[in-house]
Formats: C-alpha cells, structure tokens, sequence
C-alpha cells in the first residue's frame, strides 16, 4: 500500500475516495493513511504482520477498542478491522509533546484508565512469558562488524543490557492482572480542546496493574529523558485512578519493570531491522529504526540506573 496507490478493495466499504490516499508518517511500528471519501476521513493503518515482536490479536482488539468507545472512552471511533489494515474515524488534535503533561490531563488519563479496566471484554489470548533475550553479546558484534552509528554505545553498555533482562525476568509483578492498553504514551496521545484523545490499540492485552500505571504515569510525567521528572503531574495520574474508583497495587520496583522490558525489547527489535540494513516493506523507516535503537541504548541504562528515584515517585 502506498500514496500512490488505488484504494483497496477492502476498503470499498469506506466511500468513494475524493482524494487519493495519503502517507502518514512517523509510526514506531505500523504504517498509517489518511482516507478522505465521501462518508468522512479515516485513519487506515497497515498492520506490519512481517516481524512484529509478538502476535497481534486483531480480533481481540478490535472488540476491546468496540466496548472502551461504547463505553465513553476518548478515543477515535473503531470502523473496522481485516487481517492487514486497521481503521478508525479520523480524528483532528494537538500532538502530545514529549515533555511533562499538566496535572489536569494526567488526572484525567488516570480517570480513562480506571473506565479502561471496569470494563467487561471477553480476552481470549492467554499471554506467555517468555524469557528476555540476552545475545547482547552478539548484536554488539554484529553492529560493529556492519558499522552501524550506535555500534560503540552499544558495545559500552552490554553488561547494563544483560543487567536489565535479568531484572526484567526477576522482579516481582504485584498483581491484578488487567486488560488494558498497554501503551499511553505522548506519541499516542492527542490533546482536543486541551483533553486527552487515546490513539493507536494495537498492543492492548493483559499486563499487571502496577505495569500499566507506572508506565503511563512515568511518560506523561518527564521529558525526552530523565533529568526532568515532574513528581506532581506522576502523582495526578495516579489520584485520577482512584477518583475513578480504582485502587493502587502496592509500591516496588515492579511499577518501572513492564517499561523498561518493553523498551528494551523494542530496542532489540529495531537492531535487528538496522542490522538486515534495507528498507522494509512494513512497518517504521529504516530512519526511524536507527533513532529508536540510539534512544534505547542511551536511554535504557539511564533509567535502570535511576530505579530507586523512580521507586520514590510511588511514597
């Protein structure tokens, strides 16, 4: 699928087309389209089904995303869902810079998420935990081999990175479980007259509770890195939780440890695109997949280092 591209047939159910379709760019994972017909605009996703790091379930989400904006979740309406393409109404907003939300539109994300998980949904995939890889070793060679840009800051942190899948495989994940989103962060968020807009539902599925809020809480809470943490606007997500009628897991480690085992994972994933060294048909630019790898291999050791700072954001 691309710009230039007639419409799929698969999307005939959408209208006429008044326009050609157009490339949306800057998705981490997917590739997105605007579609203008005669029966509105829509958001048409193209699902990277190639390499993706787990087994998207489309109809699992499709029908969570159903009940969440039944349910009055912000968020844009689901169209439809086929094995390749994803579609929702299009929906107009702010972008969420990656910097400290204000305290209002944290509490209100965690007053969406307390709706989130009242929610009555049907999840029939069983998650299995499988253990974190550690061929840190190995990449680090093959990136120094290839002279991939980021091949010397890798090879410096190896021990950290070996460091940190054994902390993710090891640290205690206070429950419930929960069927929810799994991935509120400022590049899924929209403001709308200052609100919040919950975009992009691919990842959604079951996680421990004390996951979802730390991850949620922490994004909205800092800036591009970690020097600047706003503890009030972490703390807001969390009084929006329980104003929602939701309670709080108890405090530990375990809050940061879905966070940094999915970014380290997603790390792992785009050195494996940077490393095949071409252009894929799917998912993010092989652009993007450097500058997530150089994110990941300078970010991750600084938040590892900076879990007991994290861990007091939770007193």
């Amino acid at each position: 699928m691309t710009a230039d591209d007639d419409v799929p047939s698969d999307l005939a159910h959408l209208g006429a087309p008044i326009r050609p379709m157009i490339r949306v760019h800057g998705g981490f994972a997917n590739r997105m389209y605007r579609l203008d017909t005669d029966q509105g605009s829509f958001a048409v996703k193209e699902l990277n089904l190639v390499d993706r790091r787990g087994t998207y379930r489309v109809e699992d989400v499709f029908r969570f995303e159903r009940a969440a904006f039944a349910a009055g979740v912000p968020m844009p309406e689901p169209i439809s869902a086929g094995r390749h393409t994803l579609v929702h109404r299009w929906v107009e907003g702010e972008k969420v810079p990656e910097a400290p939300v204000s305290a209002a539109y944290a509490f209100e994300i965690g007053a969406i998420l307390a709706r989130v998980h009242a929610l009555d949904v049907e999840w029939t995939h069983v998650p299995v935990e499988e253990p974190t890889k550690r061929d840190w070793p190995e990449l680090a060679g093959r990136a120094a081999a290839t002279g991939q840009p980021w091949a010397d800051e890798l090879a410096s942190h190896v021990e950290t990175f070996l460091a940190i899948a054994h902390f993710v495989d090891t640290c205690e994940r206070p429950g419930p479980v929960v069927l929810t989103h799994k991935d509120i962060r400022p590049w899924n968020l929209l403001a709308r007259d200052g609100r919040p807009v919950v975009l992009d539902w691919e990842l959604s599925g079951m996680l421990d509770l004390a996951g979802e809020l730390g991850s949620t809480a922490l994004s909205l809470a800092k800036g591009r890195g970690f020097d600047t943490i706003e503890p009030a606007v972490f703390r807001s997500v969390l009084d929006g939780y329980v104003a929602g009628g939701a309670a709080l897991p108890p405090p530990g480690p375990g809050w940061f440890v879905f966070m940094i085992g999915g970014w380290l994972g997603f790390t792992r994933w785009n050195i494996l695109r940077c490393l095949a060294g071409a252009e894929a048909g799917t998912g993010p630019d092989l652009a993007l997949s450097h500058e997530s790898v150089r994110n990941g291999v300078r970010g991750l050791p600084d938040i590892f280092r900076r879990l007991p700072q994290l861990e007091a954001l939770l007193v």
